[in-house]
């Protein structure tokens, strides 16, 4: 399983992005394993894709979860406790509520593999010590 963050999500929808949309393309043909993703994400890119595109965007982003290329996570309520105490832990970084659900996911889930623009992922650590492993587009 590979977590994918916001970024990738609206560059993958939105041919739009140009080159970081054929990058995106490309890396997710050579990646194997699941594309996963959580709400907070989901949301996030859908609300991007709304103000870049308005629905075609967004149609554009469900192709992939009607077409099981994505799978969403749902948290649950433990896991939203957890991901309050990551947005606390890096505030000076900070951390936002979709970036916080990747990591909780990452450690309920045992996944270090993130596609991801941003580089906070080099900063934060699952459970406190691992690194993700980052793929960049």
């Amino acid at each position: 399983m590979i977590l994918i963050d916001t970024g990738p999500l609206v560059a993958l929808a939105d041919k739009g992005q140009g080159e970081t949309h054929k990058r995106c393309v490309s890396v997710i043909k050579q990646l194997s394993g699941s594309l996963i993703t959580t709400w907070p994400c989901l949301t996030e890119a859908m609300h991007f894709l709304r103000g870049l595109r308005g629905w075609q965007g967004q149609m554009g982003l469900w192709q992939y979860v009607k077409n099981k290329e994505l799978i969403l996570h749902s948290p649950q309520d433990d896991e939203l406790l957890r991901v309050c105490e990551l947005m606390e832990q890096y505030n000076d970084t900070p951390m936002d509520f979709a970036d916080a659900s990747l990591v909780s996911l990452a450690e309920l889930g045992g996944v270090r593999r993130i596609l991801t623009i941003d580089s906070d992922f080099y900063v934060y650590r699952i459970h406190g010590k691992e690194s993700f492993e980052v793929i960049q587009p």
